[in-house]
């Protein structure tokens, strides 16, 4: 983790723009082909949505204005991500909030989550909630998802990115999935979070 030197730093003015807004969030969709990513999780065994979410947490960290957190008025940037994903419990309509590191592998990640998911005693782990380096995970398979706005106690300092996708629509021969992430303007703009597409989109391609 390093500090930030506003009076140094070439988005100074920026972040004091958007400080001064009440609501300084912001929500985009973005319309990802996910069929590589399809078949390579049908064929291996691993859930699409955990290996989705491991994906979007590696893409993120590559982004360094995505991994900037507002810690008692200081500009920091963490090392790392760690996604906390929601997920239905079988045979219910609740869900748990399964919250873990994303590891160095696709495949443990998935396991271990599932595992999680299927024997954690609470909605979700109050030590791992309290942490500000996490991307918060949902997804809502029944239809497609054109946007999204979360839920949250406004708190202009909240810097959590909101990742959430729907149902994949066929487009020909490919898999078309629209994704929607809402951040702090206060410390990511739109060329960061085109930065973020590009490094998801190119992971997916290369599986």
């Amino acid at each position: 983790m390093r500090t930030i030197d506003p009076s140094n730093w070439l988005r100074r003015e920026i972040y004091e723009l958007f400080s001064g807004c009440d609501h300084p969030f912001y929500s985009v969709s973005l319309e990802l082909d996910v069929t590589n990513l399809h078949r390579y999780t049908h064929e291996n065994g691993l859930s699409f949505y955990y290996s989705l979410s491991y994906l979007v947490t590696e893409a993120m960290e590559s982004v360094e204005a995505m991994r900037i957190r507002i810690r008692d008025g200081r500009l920091v940037v963490t090392d790392a991500l760690i996604p906390s994903c929601t997920d239905i419990l079988p045979g219910s309509d609740c869900f748990v909030i399964v919250t873990l590191p994303r590891g160095d592998d696709m495949a443990a990640f998935c396991q271990k989550a599932r595992a999680l998911a299927l024997t954690q005693k609470s909605l979700f782990d109050p030590g791992m909630e309290v942490r500000d380096d996490l991307i918060y995970f949902s997804c809502l398979p029944w239809f497609t998802l054109t946007g999204f706005v979360t839920e949250r106690n406004l708190d202009v300092d909240d810097c959590i990115p909101r990742v959430t996708w729907g149902k994949y629509q066929r487009r020909g021969d490919s898999l078309i999935l629209n994704l929607t992430v809402e951040v702090n303007h206060r410390t990511v703009d739109g060329i960061h979070l085109g930065r973020f597409y590009e490094a998801l989109q190119a992971r997916i391609n290369s599986l």
